[in-house]
């Protein structure tokens, strides 16, 4: 019968493409990973790689197995991460990372709300930018963050959409693209673009370079302030930027196009260690109300 240690090894080389690369990610000598492989293919009386190129290349038979050893291995882990704190005392402290791009105006009543269910809990927040967030998540230096969706979250972290906010692009009511109507968006790449990247050089899903000439920054507010003094274009969430646009300061991006913005989910992420316990849940679910009107 196949063993974690089997699927593990055949993830891995799925995942990395080699049977060396995967020994250096399960630090393990490659003889025993490759004799794992061998192994399950045994147990499951099927050819799993097909080894007759420089790498090995998953057979049908490996793409079918696939997917349901990812979610056995993901289960396993959770069980394992269960069976290590059973006889763990109440955690004491909620650590929280939060995306200033999103609004934050009701969180003080759901903080406020969980202080009184459980009063000796201490709370820690965090400012970064989503990716820099699930990092946290991922390492449990935080264990709850609210994100802008990513595409790409580790199998150990759950999440759930709680709404969206929506995005435009803006630039400064003095900046050349103001007083022009934009035709495509080539037309941009003319000129700078700021564009917000985490803190280990990583772009979000929905914040594409398109510009040869970028400026970068990881927060919303220092992305604001170069686009109010001018330095270039970019896409901002509409609740930072309505005040500016009131004042005449800001202007969204004159264009042929009706709609050129982006709606942007927004999640709830929580470290599977801790996404059941009874403190965490509550806040889990007391912060779908974070976005309603």
């Amino acid at each position: 019968m196949y063993s974690i240690d089997q699927l593990e090894a055949f993830v891995a080389t799925a995942k990395t493409g080699s049977f060396s690369a995967a020994a250096r990610t399960l630090n393990k000598a490659q003889s025993v990973v490759s004799q794992h492989v061998i192994n399950l293919e045994i147990d499951c009386n099927a050819i799993l790689f097909d080894r007759s190129g420089r790498y090995p290349q998953l057979t049908q038979a490996g793409k079918k197995l696939l997917s349901h050893a990812q979610v056995l291995l993901a289960q396993h882990q959770r069980l394992r991460s269960c069976v290590q704190h059973l006889d763990k005392p109440f955690i004491s402290e909620l650590t929280i990372g939060l995306d200033e791009g999103i609004p934050f105006q009701k969180l003080s009543s759901i903080v406020n709300q969980l202080e009184i269910d459980f009063p000796n809990t201490a709370l820690e927040f965090f400012t970064a930018s989503s990716i820099d967030i699930i990092d946290l998540i991922d390492t449990e230096r935080a264990v709850t963050g609210i994100i802008f969706s990513e595409l790409s979250i580790p199998s150990h972290i759950d999440y759930e959409s709680i709404g969206s906010i929506k995005f435009d692009i803006y630039v400064a009511s003095a900046h050349p693209l103001a007083q022009q109507e934009t035709n495509n968006l080539a037309s941009l790449k003319l000129h700078r673009q700021l564009l917000m990247r985490s803190r280990n050089n990583k772009s979000s899903n929905f914040q594409l370079a398109l510009s040869p000439d970028i400026w970068y920054a990881d927060n919303y507010y220092v992305l604001l302030e170069l686009t109010l003094q001018g330095n270039g274009w970019c896409l901002l969430p509409n609740h930072i930027a309505n005040e500016y646009v009131k004042g005449g300061q800001l202007v969204l991006l004159p264009s042929e196009f009706h709609d050129m913005g982006w709606q942007a989910s927004v999640d709830v992420i929580q470290h599977h260690r801790y996404s059941l316990e009874p403190m965490f849940k509550q806040f889990r679910h007391a912060l779908r109300q974070l976005l309603t009107p």
